[in-house]
């Protein structure tokens, strides 16, 4: 063969065993970058607690993939709107102390005052009212009170002992009030002397009609 010839077998040859390395460069080219997409794509990009071990796991056993975002954490009683936002419902305990207060405490409290009675004035029951006749009157001795009536539903007390000598009155007659004694006589509207020798009126008393009855205060 000639020199030629053998350079060109060469250069054909030598052309034939280059052609593969350029495939096997490519191949691993193409493996290596399919093995970086794929460590890329199982890199996680949610947060990793700041005492996490190299797999991601915290102390407490919680993963990092099992760890919610705070975003994600629904809050508690929380109600959706229409509008997508939540609003948190009034605490049960107020509100159950409210109606407590208002329904149960305030309303108890009013049905269960009462009333005050109005107190009864003290004093001596002298006797009935129906017994003093209108345009005359009565004479307690023993409480020394004489009580008149004037006029229907109007009455009046004076004392029954008379201003001249002391002695008590005998008798309500003809609008006066007359002593045994010495026949002075008085008014059965306000005590005046009408017939002397008593000197002064007869004291007034304050009497009330309490049920009924004449009661001396």
């Amino acid at each position: 063969m000639t020199p030629e010839s053998t350079r060109d077998s060469e250069s054909r040859s030598g052309g034939a065993d280059q052609d593969p390395r350029p495939t096997r460069r490519g191949v691993l080219l193409g493996v290596s970058l399919a093995g970086l997409g794929g460590a890329l794509a199982g890199c996680s990009t949610a947060a990793v607690p700041y005492d996490a071990n190299e797999a991601g796991v915290a102390p407490n056993g919680m993963a990092q993939g099992a760890m919610p975002s705070s975003g994600a954490m629904p809050s508690s009683g929380a109600m959706s709107s229409p509008g997508g936002m939540q609003s948190s419902p009034a605490p049960a305990s107020s509100a159950q102390g409210g109606g407590m207060q208002s329904g149960g405490m305030q309303s108890g409290g009013m049905q269960g005052a009462k009333p005050k009675k109005k107190a009864k004035p003290t004093g001596t029951v002298l006797g009935a009212a129906s017994e003093i006749p209108v345009g005359g009157g009565k004479i307690y001795t023993a409480a020394k009170v004489v009580v008149t009536q004037p006029a229907r539903g109007q009455y009046k007390a004076f004392s029954a002992v008379c201003t001249h000598v002391g002695c008590i009155m005998s008798a309500v007659t003809g609008g006066t009030i007359d002593c045994p004694c010495h026949g002075s006589q008085f008014k059965i509207t306000n005590g005046a002397v009408i017939t002397e020798p008593a000197p002064s009126p007869l004291p007034a008393k304050q009497i009330k009609v309490v049920d009924g009855n004449v009661l001396l205060l």
